[in-house]
């Protein structure tokens, strides 16, 4: 079987969660500060991208982060690039922990409308997928954000989101489709309603053999997901944290039979710079045990 089968049935079978490495450049200041790490400790954006492939680095070569409770691990572009003990990152998730390369390909937001934020034209997007593909890349992972439940904006966020599914698809990769719903949404059950709907017909209309995975905000109400995570079209439906702590992430997402998590947040919350090794493979042993078992159900 090759690499790309094997990934498939992992991805679509196995237990575990995705662990989402992919703060861009937008948000990885942030991540920084929430490791214990100040943006007095950069002054160029070089410098900062090495800090946080430091970060990353040594989250993915601990001893607690394995392909025996984690599923897959999505990229930052610049993190793709970059190499781990010698290797390129994807070669060394797959070969050294077994566990599935997935690369983050949206190039951000664009500003609201109709209470959603699409996003931005991404025209090298295909040459992106073929170097991924190259790389040793499974997935993609593409993020637009509804924050109103206006139907016609929840209707362009599904048609954007499955218009450019079908290019990666077309490269020879599996796209995550991340239409994230705001968690302060004023009324996110009805959004959720909404875009469940859209995504449903969306996956109707996919061909034989066309594969999405879904990443959705954990719903209001539990189980809302269930007939797209028995689509055929569907391989995997995981959920986004989304800014709720890992405690209550994973109270929700036990609620949700069949949807596994694909937390970012909630997956380092806890883990600091100036932790020893062994405390900070004590903590992340922790949040991926909790995170797995919440996954579970």
């Amino acid at each position: 079987m090759s690499d790309f089968d094997t990934q498939l049935e992992k991805m679509g079978t196995a237990d575990g969660f995705i662990a989402a490495l992919d703060q861009s450049g937008g948000s990885t200041p942030r991540a920084l500060g929430l490791y214990g790490i100040s943006e007095d400790a950069w002054s160029t954006d070089d410098e900062m991208f090495d800090l946080v492939h430091e970060m990353r680095t040594r989250i993915i070569t601990s001893p607690s982060f394995e392909g025996d409770r984690i599923l897959a691990a999505i990229l930052f572009e610049n993190t793709m690039d970059r190499t781990i003990a010698g290797m390129q990152t994807p070669e060394f998730l797959w070969n050294y922990k077994k566990i599935v390369p997935i690369l983050k390909v949206d190039k951000g937001l664009a500003d609201e409308a109709e209470g959603v934020q699409l996003m931005k034209p991404n025209p090298g997007l295909a040459d992106l997928c073929k170097r991924a593909k190259n790389l040793g890349v499974f997935g993609t992972k593409m993020r637009s954000v509804i924050k109103q439940a206006n139907a016609a904006g929840i209707q362009a966020i599904v048609a954007q989101q499955f218009e450019v599914a079908k290019i990666i698809i077309g490269e020879g990769l599996v796209p995550i489709v991340e239409p994230e719903v705001d968690i302060h949404c004023p009324d996110k059950a009805a959004a959720e309603d909404i875009l469940n709907q859209g995504i449903l017909d969306s996956l109707d209309v996919l061909g034989d053999g066309e594969r999405v995975m879904l990443k959705l905000t954990l719903p209001e109400e539990d189980n809302l997901y269930a007939k797209a995570i028995a689509h055929p079209n569907c391989l995997r439906v995981v959920a986004l944290s989304g800014g709720y702590s890992r405690d209550e992430a994973n109270t929700r997402l036990a609620r949700n039979n069949g949807m596994v998590a694909s937390f970012s947040r909630a997956l380092s919350e806890g883990l600091s710079a100036s932790q020893t090794d062994d405390e900070f493979s004590a903590m992340l042993d922790a949040s991926v045990g909790s995170i797995f078992e919440a996954s579970k159900t």
